[in-house]
């Protein structure tokens, strides 16, 4: 009956409980690591459409130098626009009490009333700043933690050459500052730049500004497409500087969240696949090997009057009842770990709220796949249960065909004890089942190897980026470009060893239909504090006389290669367009850079030599002295120190991803056991009677134990460098999931990589072979040797 199939079962899944909960783990593992990157993807996507919307956040972007109120006003009237904001926003030096270097400080309007209609605040601590204060002023909460700074504390800001004393009063945070960046930086610096909100009557004093703006917002009705306005927003603004308009996706910091989510939707696709087809294998090895020992009693079973169908489906249940211990633990597993990710999310962004509901979806979705996997591997052992005769099933297997191996042929084979031999003769006599226990725990290395490499990925783009393709100290930026002899004011600064010039444009490239809105860096032609660097080369190009320098990634994106132009529209000034030649295409792991010739630019743009950042190499010995001269230069925009980018690379992007590094450590070592120890229990299970035997003739445990582990230590051995291998094609995988326009990941693996990926893999197999060496050590000979063949 079926009840007393059902009876049978719970006895098979007691008596192979180890087994059954190695699986488990490896199954487990997938389900937690899929149901992790589909919650935290989910919980991210939520929390960040909740924080836009609830705070009103803008759909597009604009900027002028000057522009009056009555601008605002038609662009209001434009088909598609719902609502307009304009505002007044400007850079300042900052000195802040107890931190030497110079600190740049974003300054933004706040409307009277303190809270805006578009791109509202989240107050955080504090209270909104009172009417008619000109002194008061709200910190972006990350920037005035990193200070220490608190409502009722001061800062000192140079505000259009003028030195001022700024209350804080309270701290808030900003949907439309999520990534926070200073003037040219990659990353945030919460400790070198920071957001100030201050009242319009004070910023448009200070800048003479009152009844214009330079800074403006809006959103649309729904439906309205984004392109049309912007057209209409930059003819419009044409006349007073206006740079150009951006959509809510190109938008700093909005970009960077969404990349982020680009990254989840690898992460929540590559990785889990990997964990469970390694599943479906170990479920198809241990239900054909568990057959194998069980043709008697399955000979039985249909002998009795069992259907072809029930027996088929009571070996499903069995598969289907391990996968569901493995999807339980997952669950919790993913649960957990979804969770704590989503809140490191959070931390990371400041998200002033955590929305973190994970829909059935993400649980349903995690445990179909696990069913659905694990009966794959197993339908092919369980084909061959449905097909087995009684009569046939009742009569042991055929035996092994014994002949004289190869080994022993050998002269190796003379020197090996025969505890080894016999080892060897059982690999080479099951090649499929050796091959696919290699694969197993090659998998477990493989992934090791590419949770690892991140970090050998960060320090070669630490490496290559800001030591090899840089040789500043530090960069300064300008509020407007000034002539060339500006220059000569940063040489007479203290400490300075060299200055070189730079200019920074924001522009549109274009070939046909492909697009890209990036910028061109100008460097001068004997450049030697910033270089065109190629990454892969590792060789300095020189700066083209002529055209353009393009890194390889926006060369593939517009298609073009050396010799072809480029059409670029220059998005502030006298906004230039025309065709470009490429003189020259580089490999870069950062960004997506063209460089051109600073004089060359300069003409192009219609201006007199001038310069907007420069470049400093300083004499470690002087740089406080610097650094208080460069606090009252009124003058800089921007200070951005290289130690200090280095620090924010690591803690923005290295932390994060260390996290990463650790998870997916555990769950390649849990693979790995899993994978040992069911293939030695297995083991111990087929050839108990000959391992009994052997004691009886005179073996010892030790001699035992060796002939059942050493023939899957060797399997490991073996596994080892083929791991190293699979690491590499999942690093080419992960390679291109996170090829983006923010940063690729450089394939390389330094040895020591791979050395940490084998010694994890062998303590977690060690783990497994000091269990399965326990059985062994209490193996009772009598029982054993009195089962029927």
């Amino acid at each position: 009956t079926v009840a007393a199939l059902n009876r049978k079962l719970l006895r098979e899944l007691w008596r192979l409980r180890g087994q059954v909960m190695a699986i488990s783990l490896v199954i487990g593992s997938g389900v937690a690591v899929l149901v992790m990157s589909l919650s935290t993807l989910e919980a991210f996507r939520e929390t960040t459409a909740a924080y836009y919307e609830r705070y009103h956040f803008a759909e597009v972007f604009a900027g002028a130098t000057r522009a009056p109120e009555q601008v605002a006003q038609r662009i209001a009237r434009l088909p598609g626009v719902q609502f307009v904001q304009t505002r007044i926003s400007q850079y300042a030096s900052l000195d802040i009490d107890g931190f030497a270097e110079p600190v740049i400080g974003r300054l933004t309007s706040l409307p009277d009333g303190g809270q805006s209609a578009l791109n509202r605040l989240a107050l955080r601590s504090g209270r909104w700043i009172s009417p008619n204060r000109q002194d008061e002023v709200i910190l972006n909460e990350p920037f005035a933690e990193a200070h220490d700074l608190e409502p009722g504390d001061k800062l000192s800001a140079i505000i259009n050459g003028h030195r001022r004393i700024l209350t804080v009063v309270g701290t808030a945070l900003s949907p439309e500052f999520i990534y926070a960046l200073g003037p040219g930086a990659l990353l945030p610096d919460d400790r070198r730049f920071g957001i100030l909100w201050m009242t319009r009557d004070a910023l448009a004093a200070a800048y003479d500004l009152e009844g214009a703006f330079n800074d403006l917002s809006l959103t649309l009705l729904r439906g309205a497409a984004a392109q049309p306005v912007i057209e209409q927003v930059d003819r419009l603004l044409e006349s007073y500087g206006g740079i150009s308009a951006l959509p809510r996706a190109d938008q700093l910091s909005n970009w960077f969240v969404m990349n982020e989510i680009e990254q989840m939707k690898s992460m929540s696709t590559i990785l889990p696949g990997i964990f469970l087809a390694v599943a479906a294998f170990l479920t198809h090895m241990v239900l054909a090997r568990l057959i194998a020992t069980e043709r008697a009693e399955i000979g039985l079973l249909k002998a009795f009057g069992y259907s072809n169908l029930e027996v088929g489906w009571y070996y499903i249940k069995l598969v289907m009842c391990i996968a569901i211990v493995g999807i339980l633990i997952g669950w919790v597993l993913g649960a957990i770990v979804g969770r704590w990710n989503t809140q490191l999310y959070a931390e990371l962004f400041r998200f002033p709220l955590l929305i973190y509901r994970p829909s059935p979806v993400a649980f349903v979705i995690a445990a179909a796949v696990s069913i659905g996997v694990s009966i794959a591997g197993a339908v092919g052992a369980v084909r061959r249960v449905v097909t087995l005769p009684p009569a046939e099933a009742m009569q042991p297997p055929a035996p092994v065909v014994y002949r004289h191996g190869w080994i022993a042929g050998l002269r190796l084979g003379s020197w090996l004890d025969q505890p080894t031999r016999i080892a060897l003769r059982q690999i080479r006599r099951w090649p499929l089942r050796s091959t696919l226990t290699s694969f197993g725990i090659a998998a477990a290395v493989g992934l090791l190897v590419m949770a690892l490499q991140w970090d050998d990925a960060i320090e070669h783009l630490v490496q290559t980026y800001y030591f090899e393709a840089q040789h500043q100290d530090l960069m300064v930026g300008l509020a407007e470009p000034q002539a060339m002899n500006a220059l000569r004011d940063f040489e007479h600064l203290p400490g300075i060893m060299a200055v070189e010039p730079l200019r920074i444009v924001g522009a549109d490239f274009s070939v046909g239909p492909r697009e890209h809105r990036g910028s061109i860096v100008g460097l001068v032609a004997d450049s030697r504090l910033q270089r065109i660097h190629d990454d892969t080369t590792g060789e300095d190009l020189p700066v083209p006389a002529g055209g353009l320098a393009l890194g390889s990634r926006l060369a593939d994106k517009l298609g073009v290669q050396v010799g072809d132009s480029v059409w670029v529209e220059v998005l502030d000034g006298r906004r230039p367009e025309g065709p470009v030649q490429v003189a020259g295409v580089f490999d870069t792991f950062i960004g997506m850079p063209a460089y051109m010739d600073l004089g060359a630019l300069n003409r192009w743009l219609r201006v007199r030599p001038s310069v907007e950042y420069v470049n400093i190499l300083v004499d470690e010995n002087t740089k406080s002295a610097l650094f208080t001269e460069l606090k009252a230069v009124p003058e800089i925009s921007a200070v951005m120190l290289r130690r200090a980018a280095i620090d924010s690379f690591y803690e923005t992007l290295g932390n994060h991803l260390m996290i990463y590094i650790g998870i997916f450590t555990g769950f390649a070592c849990a693979l790995g056991f899993g994978v040992a120890y069911n293939s030695t229990r297995i083991a111990l299970s087929e050839r108990g009677r000959e391992l009994a035997t052997l004691r009886v003739l005179g073996f010892t445990r030790g001699e035992i134990s060796y002939i059942l582990l050493g023939e899957v230590m060797l399997l490991i051995l073996i596994a080892l460098p083929l791991g190293c291998l699979l690491g590499w094609g999942l690093i080419l995988v992960m390679a291109q999931a996170f090829d983006t326009e923010l940063y690729r990941l450089p394939l390389m693996v330094r040895p020591s990589t791979n050395g940490i990926a084998i010694l994890f893999t062998l303590l977690a197999t060690g783990a497994s072979a000091a269990l399965v060496r326990r059985r062994i050590d209490r193996l009772d000979l009598i029982k054993v040797l009195k089962t029927r063949e």
